[in-house]
């Protein structure tokens, strides 16, 4: 791990519980007088913190120094990702995480399942530890829309990835929001409210599946 989440970190004694001691003590075998770094993932700062007492399930730390250091990608990219089934979603989130998504709002397309429900608290906790993985200096910002038609209404200028022949590689610089299907596409009706010029396709004619679409997509726009 490039750092450890812990949102006390800032404080200038830090006590560490649960599983952040069980990495620290048992996988990571630190001992006292090590130097760890931490992050709270509310701010750009990373603290640099020394272990100072270790008992049986908690142990104590002293903060050396800050610094400010931002880790993020230029591109800020906006996915609205269609819902599918939430173990894709929690399987691949982290990998959108590490290429610098900076939001993803999922939203209830038609052909979504109406009973998928996504545990955001879940996600969190995949994304701090992909972060704390990667070194990025925050994680992904979520939200959730009813329907295409609602997501719409506040992000207007939102791309659709879809079989065209407009190709995603020569409008990666003009594409912020980009709206991501199911397995089976978008239905007639919401391919409609996009203007042709607004929709783009990879050059293959291959059918990919929602999470392959997302992350191939994201690389070609963020890297």
């Amino acid at each position: 791990m490039q750092y450890i989440y812990d949102k006390n970190a800032k404080n200038e004694f830090l006590k560490v519980e649960n599983e952040n001691y069980n990495y620290i003590i048992k996988a990571r075998r630190h001992k006292i007088g090590d130097e760890i770094y931490f992050r709270n993932l509310e701010d750009d700062i990373l603290y640099l913190y020394k272990i100072s007492q270790i008992d049986k399930k908690s142990l104590f730390l002293t903060l050396l120094k800050e610094e400010k250091r931002v880790v993020e990608n230029s591109k800020k990219l906006h996915l609205a990702w269609s819902v599918v089934d939430p173990k894709t979603i929690y399987e691949n989130i982290s990998s959108l995480n590490e290429l610098g998504v900076d939001k993803i709002t999922f939203v209830y397309s038609d052909f979504s399942q109406k009973n998928f429900k996504i545990n955001f608290d879940k996600l969190e906790k995949i994304l701090i530890n992909s972060s704390s993985q990667c070194g990025r200096s925050s994680i992904i910002k979520l939200n959730i829309y009813k329907s295409i038609d609602e997501f719409l209404k506040d992000f207007p200028d939102t791309y659709i990835l879809n079989f065209s022949m407009n190709m995603i590689d020569t409008k990666k610089d003009k594409i912020n929001t980009l709206l991501i299907g199911t397995e089976g596409g978008f239905s007639k009706r919401e391919i409609e409210l996009f203007n042709d010029s607004l929709i783009v396709g990879f050059d293959s004619n291959l059918i990919l599946k929602s999470e392959t679409a997302i992350i191939s997509a994201s690389a070609k726009i963020i890297l």
